[in-house]
């Protein structure tokens, strides 16, 4: 155990299906904690690459906060821009558009879900100072005019949109994607974090809450509050917060998909974390235990006797 440990620690290198190289360091979701991959993987491919691309994950709520206001902050560097990553089906489903309708062409829709694009957009750009493009991940039900209609709206705010088809197409599809991004890279940026570590884990908190989640205000808990007390007491006060909320909303509510109406952020209880050296806040009812599908795919792969591996697509 003590050996798998130890390589644990060094980034893995794989190849793309086109045999290009890539580096991976995996991070754990950024619904329930940081999202980011490691430091060493990312400080490793800036020392190997010209360009370099990292995800955080879900939502630019979640994991483009933590990986700017935490892991920016920790290993000292700064993004040159963001790649915000969209779905039409997605920009529907938080416009009110139904499941079970949300592959069939939709303007309205559209329309009403872009909200919460111009959202993140705003976060990032004017939050964070950051200069960011919009990816449109293309789906096979995702018609024409719905993406020159996204398109045009994007244009509107001044924000590119850049459609990729790298599912379809491989590398061909993603082609635009890149180099509208090293273009977007020598674009002046004034990237600024939310918060300050010198304040208080409650005005950490406050701040995330109201100027990325666009929430009123926040709400303690009692045990939020004793746990708050302990911590500073500790003398971790100058830690960075991590807030474990939903993926689904900005809000702490998974439903309230479109944040149209004034809410608070609940905080019930906040964990320490001194190995990570973060504050975790738990908001709403999330649960840190992630959840899986009631069939992962993990059951359909396998090794066929020709010692090829199928089920992965």
């Amino acid at each position: 155990m003590a050996v798998l440990l130890k390589d644990a620690l060094k980034p893995n290198l794989v190849q793309t299906l086109e045999h290009t190289p890539a580096i991976i360091h995996g991070g754990p979701f950024a619904n329930i904690a940081h999202g980011c991959n490691s430091i060493i993987a990312t400080k490793l491919a800036l020392k190997l690459g010209d360009y370099v691309i990292t995800e955080a994950g879900f939502g630019a709520d979640l994991g483009a906060e933590k990986f700017l206001d935490i892991k920016c902050r920790k290993a000292e560097i700064k993004p040159d821009a963001v790649v915000l990553v969209a779905t039409i089906k997605a920009i529907k489903y938080h416009g009110g558009v139904e499941k079970e309708k949300i592959q069939e062409e939709n303007i309205e829709g559209i329309e009403k879900g872009i909200d919460n694009l111009y959202r993140h957009i705003d976060n990032l750009k004017n939050k964070f100072g950051l200069n960011v493009i919009v990816a449109l991940n293309r789906y096979l039900q995702d018609t024409d005019k719905e993406i020159e209609f996204l398109r045009a709206k994007l244009e509107e705010k001044g924000v590119e949109l850049s459609l990729v088809e790298g599912w379809a197409k491989g590398g061909e599809g993603a082609i635009d994607i890149a180099e509208k991004l090293v273009n977007l890279t020598n674009k002046e940026e004034n990237f600024k974090y939310i918060y300050d570590l010198k304040d208080s884990i409650q005005t950490k908190i406050e701040k995330v809450a109201t100027k990325i989640y666009g929430a009123k205000g926040v709400e303690f808990s009692e045990e939020a509050k004793e746990e708050m007390e302990k911590i500073e007491k500790l003398g971790y006060n100058e830690f960075p917060v991590c807030i474990a909320k939903t993926q689904y909303s900005f809000s702490d509510d998974p439903k309230n998909l479109e944040c149209k109406n004034d809410y608070n952020i609940t905080i019930r209880s906040l964990e320490l974390k001194t190995g990570a050296r973060f504050v975790v806040a738990l908001a709403g009812t999330i649960m840190t235990m992630p959840g899986l599908p009631r069939v992962p795919a993990a059951e359909s792969i396998d090794i066929d006797e020709n010692g090829e591996i199928i089920g992965i697509f």
